[in-house]
């Protein structure tokens, strides 16, 4: 997938200016929120479940070489092959060759961040192999060419009559004047297109939301059948993920999937949850002949014992990009890259560079409701603070940037001329804007009056009315 993160201010320009996209932004923008206020209302340990789930991360990460060398051998002992990646060009050619070794022509894939990070798709379709997304959402994006917008609804940017204009495109043998009365004609239509594709395939991919290190076991969760038949029709069964998402025992991953469905979608559980572990046994009545998992990289061992390390504890439930007041205006395809809102902004810089994506951390309000929803307590607010930290030492931010910054820093560090300087702007200001109250338009304040007017001040500098206060207190 093309980055275009440099382009975030451009990108996200155009997504407030999309009616499509904020029609359907207001739709579903807060259902998620709801739905989770309301999941974890009816579980009074959810804290101390988040506790726990950041705790088993943790001890993870400080254990990581063990436990994926443990998942590895627990893997080959149930009969499976485990691919060692340090990159995705390396986990792309892992892919491609269990495919070129299976004879297939076509894959079907469940829903994978994973295989969005590597750019599988397109990497499969240049050499030969048809890979076929089978989760609804996925599906329609595939049939119109786009990336997901969000990490567990991919196809949250589009309005029921975009699915509709998407399907009579694609589907030109159908009825021209077919109804679709309703979200199950859509679904059905889709289905019946999949089908056949499943019966098709040689191989199924699919990604893992977490790797089981005590039974070598990949598990995924879903609210559609097709992840199941993704990795059970199919001869050979792939299953691509990143090396973080390796978990100590069953037990562990129990009590994040407690956490998990009900941080992402409002549920207690979803409706499919999955553990795989190896190939059919002799006695198994279905399943894969083959069961390989393509591990890699791409840059996470980088980020242990950094800084950035907490952001290894994500389990991709999208709550922060939920309560996001950013996200909720721009949508995900205005992040430019896989991962949107407040954990795209840290991860996203970790993977391609803050050279590439250092506009993401600068595109919050810092209101922390992200880090407050996380149900692994990950610090979003201040790692994005990090990479502003790094944005700014390395010369990345605009030279007015940094000069303003430079200014304010040589006023700051002299509180007496600070204060003097703050007077004489306060006191300039409310006297320009008394006749009106506000301003509609004020040198370096272009983008704040752009959207909206900026009131004029009233009273001292925070300053003098915090000296005032306190005098009052103690009288």
């Amino acid at each position: 997938m093309l980055a275009t993160s440099p382009e975030f201010k451009r990108n996200a320009a155009r997504s407030m200016a999309d009616p499509g996209l904020q029609k359907a932004l207001a739709r579903t923008r807060p259902q998620f929120p709801a739905r989770r206020a309301a999941a974890i209302a009816a579980l009074p340990e959810f804290e101390t479940l988040r506790a726990e789930g950041r705790r088993i991360k943790d001890h993870t990460l400080a254990n990581l070489d063990f436990y994926l060398e443990t998942f590895a051998a627990n893997v080959e002992r149930a009969g499976g092959t485990v691919h060692w990646c340090a990159d995705a060009a390396a986990a792309r050619e892992a892919v491609l060759a269990i495919c070129r070794n299976a004879g297939a022509r076509t894959v079907t894939k469940g829903k994978s961040m994973a295989s969005e990070e590597i750019a599988l798709n397109e990497y499969l379709a240049s050499n030969g192999v048809e890979p076929v997304e089978t989760d609804l959402g996925e599906y329609i994006l595939q049939l119109r060419h786009e990336p997901p917008s969000h990490i567990i609804a991919p196809a949250f940017h589009l309005n029921r009559e975009d699915w509709e204009a998407s399907f009579r495109r694609a589907h030109t043998d159908l009825p021209a004047d077919r109804v679709f009365g309703e979200r199950r004609d859509i679904l059905t239509e889709a289905r019946s297109r999949l089908r056949q594709k499943f019966l098709a395939a040689d191989v199924g991919i699919t990604g893992a939301n977490f790797l089981v290190a005590e039974t070598g076991s990949s598990v995924i969760v879903t609210n559609e059948g097709n992840g199941d038949l993704t990795q059970t029709l199919p001869r050979v069964h792939v299953v691509l993920a990143s090396i973080e998402k390796v978990v100590p025992t069953l037990e562990d991953t129990t009590t994040l999937l407690r956490l998990l469905a009900r941080s992402a979608t409002g549920q207690e559980c979803s409706v499919y949850t999955t553990f795989s572990t190896g190939p059919r046994r002799a006695a198994d009545l279905d399943g894969p002949a083959e069961y390989h998992v393509v591990l890699f990289d791409n840059g996470r061992s980088a980020m242990v014992g950094t800084g950035f390390q907490d952001m290894l504890r994500c389990i991709r439930c999208a709550a922060c990009m939920n309560h996001c007041p950013v996200y909720g205006t721009v949508g995900g395809h205005a992040y430019g890259w896989v991962y949107p809102g407040p954990m795209g902004s840290v991860l996203t810089p970790a993977l391609i560079g803050v050279e590439q994506a250092g506009n993401l951390p600068n595109a919050t309000t810092f209101c922390g409701k992200c880090e407050s929803v996380c149900p692994v307590q990950i610090p979003l607010p201040a790692m994005m603070r990090h990479w502003r930290e790094r944005e700014f030492e390395r010369h990345l931010t605009p030279a007015a940037q940094r000069g303003n910054l430079a200014l304010w820093a040589w006023f700051a560090r002299r509180p007496a001329l600070y204060r003097l300087a703050t007077r004489a702007a306060i006191g300039a200001l409310a006297l320009l804007g008394r006749r009106r109250g506000r301003f509609r338009a004020l040198p370096l304040a272009g983008g704040w009056t752009a959207g909206r007017d900026l009131p004029a001040p009233e009273g001292g500098t925070f300053f003098a009315r915090y000296a005032h206060a306190q005098r009052r207190g103690r009288a």
